[in-house]
C-alpha cells in the first residue's frame, strides 16, 4: 500500500520544496478561530491590499492556531533563502508596515518579530506531536499534508494485520487524550475480538470544558491528521464506518474537516478500496448540540441516534462491546487519532521516548487564568508543573504571587504552590486530587478566593447534569448551597466536614464522569485551602478579599487627593465629596463592584479593602 501511496506522496513532496524554494515572498497568517477572533481576516485583506498597491508578488497562506494566542494576530514572513520571521500582534495597519518595510525596504521590523526560525515557533520545552502541523500546513492542502509524512501511517496500517496494529497500540503505551487515561490499545482490542457484521469508529470532539480547544484547534489546523487515525482505527477493529462528533459551536472546525474528507475521498485515502487494500472506510460529521454531559461515552452514542444525550444507567455493556446502534463501537478523542497515525509510521520506540515510562508522549493544555503568556501548549508528560507555568506561561500576570492552579477543567482539582514540582501525567495529577481530563490548565493568583473558585466550577457542573441520578442532581445542588452560604458569610461549624462527606457520596453515587468527578474542585480546595474555608465560616472573613458579602470599600481620608475619578466612575452613586474635599463611601448604597478600587489612581492608592468580623463591626 505504502506503493500506492507513493506517487501522491512525491507529488506532494516536490510541490512543497517548490513552495519552499518560491523565489517569491511566502506569508503566512494564522487564521484558525482565535486568530480569526482577533482580526486575522482583516490583516490578510489589508496584507494583500498592500500587495496590490506596491505591485510585489508574494504568497500568502492561511495556516492553523500555533498555539500562541497571546500574540494573536501572528504572521510570519519567509523571502527567498530567508529563515522564518514571525511576527507578533499584528494589526491590519502594522501588515501594511510590515509588507512595505520588510519586502521593500529590507527591513525585517526586528520590534515586531518574536521569533526567527526554520520550523514552527516554539520554545525548547515543548515537544510536538499531536500539534506538529498546526500553524505550519494550510490545512485545506492535503498535498501539504502529505508532504509531512501524511497517511503513510495509514499506507504502512494497511499492510499490516489488525491484530499487529493493536499491538503496536498497545506496545506504544498510548493513554485516551479524552482525559481518562484508559490504554488505548486494551479498548481497540476489546472492539476487535466482538464478533458482529457491522462497527464503528467515532471521535469525540464535543468539547466541553471551559477555556479548552486544544480539540477545536487541530480539528482547524491539521484535520487530515484525525481522519487518517480514524481510518486506522476502522481497519484494525474491522469497522468500515465512521463518525467525527463535532460540536455545532465549532463551525471552522467542521468545515476544514468537510474540506479535508472530500479530499481524502477523492484520493482514494477514504472511501472504497482504500489504496487497493480492499478495505472501506467511509466517514461523516454529526454535529452536537452543545451538552456537556454528551462528551459521556454512552450518552454521546444516544446523541448521534436522535435521543435524548445522558448517560446510560448502570450496570451497562461497553460502548466497544455495545454502542452505536447496539454495535461495537470504538470511540476515541481528537488527539488520541491524531497520535495514532505517527505511532503507526515511526514506531512505538519513538513515541516511547517521549515522556514517562507510564505515560508516553504529549500533553496539549489550554493555558489561561491569570497567566503572562495564555494559550495552546504541548508538553511531554512528566514535566514539573513549575516549568509550564514559570517558563513557558512566562508566570503570574501582573507580578502578583502564584497561588492555586486547576487542572482538568471544571471538573478538575486546585493544587496549591508546593505542588508546584509535580510531574504532569495521568496517574501523579489523580494521586494530588486533580486530573489530566480534557487539558485545562487554569492558573489563580493571590487574589483568588478558593471557596469562590469551588462555587464557580461546582455551579457549572450542576448546570449541565443532566439530573438522571440523585446524587449528582440533588448532591451537587446542595454543596452549592453549602458554598454560597459560607461566601455569603453564613457558614457554620461542621459544614467543612458535610462537604467532604457529600463530595465523597456523590463519587461513590453517581453513574457517570460527570457526577463522579464533580466534586473534585470542593474536596481539593478543602485539601490544600481548608484554612480560607474556617475563615470564611470562623471570621467572616476572605482572606482573597473577592467574596463581596464579606468584604467592605472605605476611602482613607488622608491618601484621597478629591480627584473625583472614583466618584465619577461609581455606578450606585454612594460616593461623596468635593473639590478638594476627601471622598466617603456610603456602605449602605455600596454595592461593592469594585470600579472606584480599579479608577483611584496608583500614586493615592485611596481606596481600602477590608473583611472580616473586626473590619466590619467598625
Amino acid at each position: 500500500m505504502r506503493k500506492t501511496l507513493e506517487p501522491l506522496r512525491q507529488e506532494a513532496i516536490s510541490n512543497w520544496q517548490k513552495l519552499q524554494n518560491f523565489d517569491k515572498p511566502i506569508i503566512m497568517v494564522g487564521a484558525a478561530t482565535c486568530g480569526r477572533a482577533s482580526g486575522a481576516l482583516d490583516v490578510m485583506h489589508a496584507i494583500g491590499d498592500k500587495l496590490k498597491e506596491l505591485d510585489i508578488e508574494a504568497i500568502v497562506r492561511q495556516v492553523g492556531c500555533v498555539g500562541m494566542c497571546h500574540s494573536e494576530v501572528l504572521v510570519d514572513i519567509i523571502k527567498p533563502g530567508r529563515p522564518r520571521i514571525t511576527y507578533a500582534n499584528i494589526t491590519p495597519d502594522l501588515s501594511k508596515e510590515l509588507v512595505e518595510d520588510y519586502l521593500v525596504h529590507e527591513n525585517a521590523r526586528e520590534d515586531l518579530a518574536i521569533c526567527v526560525s526554520d520550523d514552527t515557533p516554539e520554545d525548547d520545552l515543548q515537544v510536538r506531536v499531536v500539534m506538529r502541523n498546526c500553524g505550519h500546513i494550510d490545512p485545506n492542502s492535503i498535498t501539504d499534508y502529505l508532504a509531512q509524512d501524511g497517511y503513510m501511517g495509514l499506507a504502512k496500517a494497511l499492510e499490516m494485520t489488525p491484530q499487529e496494529i493493536i499491538d503496536e497500540v498497545k506496545e506504544s503505551g498510548l493513554r485516551g487524550r479524552g482525559g481518562g487515561g484508559f490504554p488505548a490499545g486494551r479498548k481497540w482490542e476489546s472492539c476487535l475480538r466482538v464478533d458482529a457484521d457491522q462497527k464503528y469508529v467515532i471521535c469525540n470532539a464535543d468539547e466541553g470544558d471551559p477555556g479548552a480547544f486544544m480539540d477545536r484547534s487541530v480539528l482547524e489546523g491539521d484535520p487530515h491528521s484525525v481522519i487518517e487515525g480514524m481510518a486506522i482505527a476502522g481497519y484494525a477493529i474491522g469497522a468500515t464506518k465512521g463518525i467525527l462528533y463535532v460540536r455545532a459551536e465549532y463551525p471552522l472546525a467542521i468545515r476544514q474537516l468537510k474540506i479535508a474528507i472530500e479530499q481524502a475521498k477523492e484520493r482514494n485515502l477514504l472511501g472504497k478500496n482504500i489504496l487497493g487494500s480492499g478495505f472501506d472506510f467511509e466517514l461523516d460529521i454529526f454535529q452536537g448540540a452543545g451538552a456537556f454531559v454528551c462528551g459521556e461515552s454512552t450518552a454521546l452514542v444516544l446523541s448521534i441516534e436522535g435521543r435524548r444525550g445522558m448517560p446510560k444507567p448502570l450496570p451497562r455493556p461497553r460502548t466497544s462491546e455495545e454502542g452505536l446502534w447496539g454495535k461495537p463501537t470504538l470511540l476515541n478523542n481528537v488527539k488520541t487519532f491524531a497520535c495514532v497515525a505517527q505511532i503507526i509510521h515511526r514506531g512505538t520506540d519513538w513515541f516511547k521516548s517521549i515522556g514517562t515510562e507510564n505515560c508516553p508522549g504529549t500533553a496539549v493544555f489550554a493555558l489561561t487564568g491569570k497567566i503572562n503568556k495564555s494559550g495552546l501548549i504541548e508538553v511531554p508528560m512528566g514535566i514539573q508543573l513549575e516549568k509550564i507555568i514559570n517558563d513557558i506561561g512566562g508566570g503570574v500576570a501582573g507580578g502578583r504571587a502564584f497561588k492555586a492552579v486547576q487542572t482538568g477543567g471544571p471538573s478538575g482539582g486546585c493544587l496549591p504552590p508546593e505542588m508546584l514540582n509535580l510531574p504532569v501525567d495521568f496517574d501523579s495529577l489523580t494521586a494530588a486530587g486533580s486530573m489530566m481530563g480534557s487539558g485545562g490548565m487554569v492558573v489563580m493568583d493571590d487574589t483568588t478566593c478558593m471557596v469562590d473558585v469551588a462555587r464557580y466550577f461546582l455551579e457549572f457542573s450542576l448546570e449541565e447534569s443532566c439530573g438522571q441520578c440523585t446524587p449528582c442532581r440533588a448532591g451537587t445542588e446542595q454543596m452549592l448551597t453549602i458554598l454560597n452560604d459560607i461566601s455569603q458569610g453564613k457558614g457554620r461549624e461542621g459544614d467543612i466536614d458535610l462537604l467532604v462527606e457529600m463530595g465523597e457520596a456523590i463519587i461513590d453515587g453517581s453513574i457517570c464522569g460527570l457526577g463522579q468527578s464533580a466534586p473534585n474542585p470542593v474536596l481539593s480546595t478543602i485539601r490544600y485551602f481548608r484554612e480560607e474555608y474556617e475563615a470564611h465560616i470562623r471570621n467572616k472573613e476572605c482572606p482573597a478579599k473577592a467574596c463581596k458579602e464579606l468584604i467592605t470599600y472605605t476611602i482613607d481620608a488622608e491618601k484621597c487627593s478629591a480627584c473625583g475619578r472614583c466618584l465619577k466612575a461609581c455606578p450606585s452613586e454612594a460616593i461623596t465629596g468635593a473639590k478638594k474635599t476627601p471622598h466617603a463611601i456610603d456602605a449602605e448604597k455600596c454595592d461593592k463592584c469594585g470600579i472606584c478600587f480599579t479608577e483611584c489612581p496608583d500614586r493615592f492608592a485611596a481606596i481600602q479593602i477590608t473583611t472580616g468580623r473586626t473590619e466590619n463591626s467598625n
